[in-house]
C-alpha cells in the first residue's frame, strides 16, 4: 500500500481536470482497542462484492469523478500498519467531504471485520 501510487491513479484519471478536490483517508493500526484494551496487532476480512456495490453506487453521486480503495487483508498488521487507504476525488468540498464519509462508513460497517490480537497483560 502506497498513497503515492493512489495519487497517482487518481491524477491519472480521464477526468482529472473535472476534479476541484481530492481527500484521503489514511486508516492504521492503533494500539489500543475502542474499550481500551493494548493492542498488538489485527487482520482484516474483505466481503469485496459488498465493497463493489458500495463504490459503485457512491460514484453515482453528484460531482463525483473517482474513488479508490484499498484494504491490507489477509494477513497480520501490527501498530502503526495501514489498514485502509481512501480516496475521493470530485467537483467541490461538500460532494467530496459527504461522499468520503459515506463511503469510508459504509466500508467500516458492512465491508470489512476485523481481528484485533490483544497484548497480555
Amino acid at each position: 500500500m502506497d498513497i503515492c501510487n493512489l495519487m497517482a491513479a487518481v491524477k491519472a484519471h480521464p477526468r482529472y481536470a473535472d476534479v476541484g478536490m481530492v481527500l484521503y483517508h489514511n486508516g492504521v493500526v492503533r494500539s489500543t482497542s475502542r474499550d481500551g484494551r493494548s493492542v498488538s496487532g489485527l487482520r482484516v476480512a474483505v466481503d469485496h462484492e459488498r465493497l463493489a456495490e458500495i463504490l459503485r453506487k457512491q460514484k453515482q453521486r453528484p460531482g463525483i469523478v473517482e474513488i479508490l480503495v484499498e484494504i491490507n487483508e489477509g494477513r497480520d498488521l501490527t501498530v502503526g500498519d495501514d489498514v485502509m487507504l481512501l480516496a475521493v476525488a470530485g467537483d467541490i468540498r461538500e460532494n467530496v467531504i459527504a461522499v468520503l464519509t459515506d463511503t469510508l462508513n459504509a466500508i467500516k460497517s458492512t465491508v470489512t471485520q476485523k481481528t484485533e490480537y490483544f497484548t497480555e497483560a
